[in-house]
């Protein structure tokens, strides 16, 4: 239902104070720093040797990988690019390091944190002004995705390989808690009654859904129409009645048994229990269907996949990998042509073909391969042309803005979690939070 960050890493408040302070003097080796480069110049020629770096794709992507530098290179006999692999963990404190030292990669993939940190200290250049006309080959809400508030139509990364939410659930509980499999729900308030009548009739056998305030905020939200940010996007607008409705009915469901208990902080694995059938909506990721499919054939044959709840806006959530060209690159061209070349139509396909992803390039989403549906009784056929759907009908996303940082959601949740607990009074703690998200973007602006 909402935007699941598993793939999210968590930056330690340190990383990202060093961040600041050295964006704040610069982090370049010649005393410049990136953030204080212009922005690069196009000379007209694809040459000279450049560092790409990759997150976590050897060795499974090896062969992949390889064969798109080798393409390029053949088409563009004078460059070069080198290529760098490095592990999952603690790849945003490794963006840090190299911000100081001056080394960040000529093209670098970067999660929707890592460019955040990247972005926002101005350290990456404007593909938009780079790569004129570029933005029309892409899905709408994969290339809105890289602009910054304040920033006007600049793009500061190319969309690289994104993953839709989607809604799985448990045909079987569904029918057992008297809901009509070929209806689910479409809003969040059509969900949290859709998780109440399931509490109602489980008495304690299975469950509707996960708690995790960290994973359905801002998203449920913004789904309801709450405003997260003023328009000058300097100030949190959270504390309404509609956020507040959101929590008296979190606290409602979790007293009737909606949730599992211990979902509250996160500590529930939401694949076991889905996979047990105790859970009635299983995680919104379509790679999830796959994992189900191996481990879970019994529940994966009463697994539905529909569209993803979507609220008053029309917003779905999308989680989006990028290719950001550093801002002071010695070989612009180079840099540029590569990164459009990793993320054409052709090349997004093939890799999409080999894992769960799909493509931000517009022409690669409409190959036909995300439309078929099969016989629209297998999960996972189904799942991928549900999202590829969504993809292309979205012009909206519900993604996290910029301001909304690990620090702003570890203070929101802490107060969600209080008041869902019954510990905190619902508008009190929304009131704690709103002060709290506000305090500490007012110090990150102060900085």
């Amino acid at each position: 239902m909402t935007r699941r960050r598993a793939t999210r890493t968590a930056l330690a408040a340190v990383a990202a104070g060093t961040l600041l302070a050295a964006s704040a003097c610069g982090v370049g080796g010649d005393g410049r720093g990136t953030a204080g480069a212009r922005e690069p110049e196009r000379t007209g020629t694809v040459s000279g040797t450049i560092t790409f770096r990759t997150l976590q794709l050897k060795p499974v992507f090896t062969q992949y990988v390889q064969g798109v530098i080798d393409a390029f290179e053949k088409q563009h006999p004078k460059a070069h690019v080198t290529w760098e692999d490095v592990p999952g963990e603690g790849y945003n404190e490794k963006l840090v390091a190299d911000a100081q030292a001056g080394s960040l990669p000529d093209v670098v993939n970067l999660s929707t944190d890592s460019f955040q940190l990247l972005a926002d200290r101005g350290m990456l250049a404007d593909v938009a002004r780079l790569d004129p006309g570029i933005g029309k080959e892409y899905v709408p809400g994969a290339w809105e995705q890289f602009k910054l508030p304040g920033h006007g139509q600049s793009v500061y990364a190319y969309p690289w390989y994104v993953t839709p939410e989607i809604l799985t659930y448990n045909k079987e509980l569904f029918t057992a808690s008297g809901l009509d499999p070929a209806r689910p729900p479409v809003t969040v308030e059509q969900f949290f009654d859709y998780a109440e009548q399931i509490a109602a009739r489980s008495r304690g056998r299975y469950t509707a859904f996960m708690a995790d305030p960290k994973g359905r905020l801002p998203g449920d939200w913004q789904k309801m129409g709450v405003p997260i940010l003023n328009p000058a996007k300097n100030a949190f607008t959270f504390g309404t009645d509609k956020a507040l409705e959101w929590i008296e009915r979190m606290k409602e469901l979790y007293a009737k048994g909606a949730m599992p208990k211990e979902s509250l902080t996160g500590s529930a694995d939401i694949n076991q229990l889905y996979g047990a059938g105790r859970l009635v909506f299983g995680p919104g990721s379509p790679g999830f269907i796959k994992d189900v499919r191996q481990n879970s054939p019994r529940i994966y044959a009463t697994t539905q996949v529909a569209p993803t709840v979507t609220g008053t806006l029309g917003h779905i959530g999308i989680y989006a990998q990028s290719l950001g060209i550093r801002k002071d690159t010695k070989s612009p061209d180079a840099a540029a042509e590569f990164a459009r070349w990793v993320t054409n139509g052709p090349n997004q396909v093939a890799f999409a073909r080999q894992v769960t992803i799909y493509p931000s390039n517009a022409r690669g989403l409409a190959d036909p391969y995300f439309s078929d549906r099969g016989d629209g009784r297998d999960p996972e056929t189904l799942s991928r042309a549900v999202g590829a759907a969504e993809l292309r009908e979205a012009a909206l996303d519900a993604n996290t803005p910029v301001q909304w940082t690990n620090q702003v959601g570890d203070v929101v949740v802490r107060e969600m979690q209080k008041a869902i607990k019954g510990e905190t009074d619902p508008r009190t703690a929304l009131r704690r939070a709103l002060t709290g998200a506000n305090k500490i973007l007012a110090d990150q602006a102060r900085r």
